[in-house]
């Protein structure tokens, strides 16, 4: 992978627009990329995440996910109007229904981590390509 590309798309806070994520970072990663399927699950969670536990839900709001590619390197960020709380590892219990989204987008990614702007919250993860066609290799072989 050579270049950079970066792609943009804002979305209505709504739970069923998380499959137009999904969608949207399949896309601009292209068939057949290396992270491609591994990508698509971390973006799921903090797409649902947003809606969940800030104000992006509230009518007429949004969340924006922002794909940026370069050398091996994908970086996907989700933005949204920042809640009360901070995103946050917590435990959870082997029953619990949730608390378990960002447990598994650390065990995806190679990186994570969030920031604040402007009364927003970016929550972001990083994904290496050439590490996953390794490991890929490795499980394959």
């Amino acid at each position: 992978m050579t270049g950079v590309v970066r792609e943009t798309m804002t979305l209505g806070g709504r739970a069923e627009r998380a499959g137009v994520a999904r969608a949207f970072v399949d896309g601009v990663l292209g068939p057949g990329h290396p992270c491609g399927d591994v990508a698509t699950l971390p973006v799921d969670e903090l797409f649902v995440n947003s809606i969940r536990h800030s104000g992006s839900a509230a009518r007429g709001e949004t969340v924006t996910v922002a794909v940026k590619t370069a050398d091996d390197v994908i970086r996907v960020e989700v933005t949204d109007l920042s809640g009360p709380g901070v995103p946050q590892l917590r435990p959870s219990g082997g029953e619990a229904e949730d608390g378990r989204g960002l447990h598994l987008v650390a065990r995806l990614a190679t990186r994570w981590g969030w920031r604040r702007r402007g009364g927003r919250t970016v929550t972001w993860f990083e994904l290496q390509a050439l590490l996953r066609q390794t490991q890929h290799s490795a499980v394959s072989g």
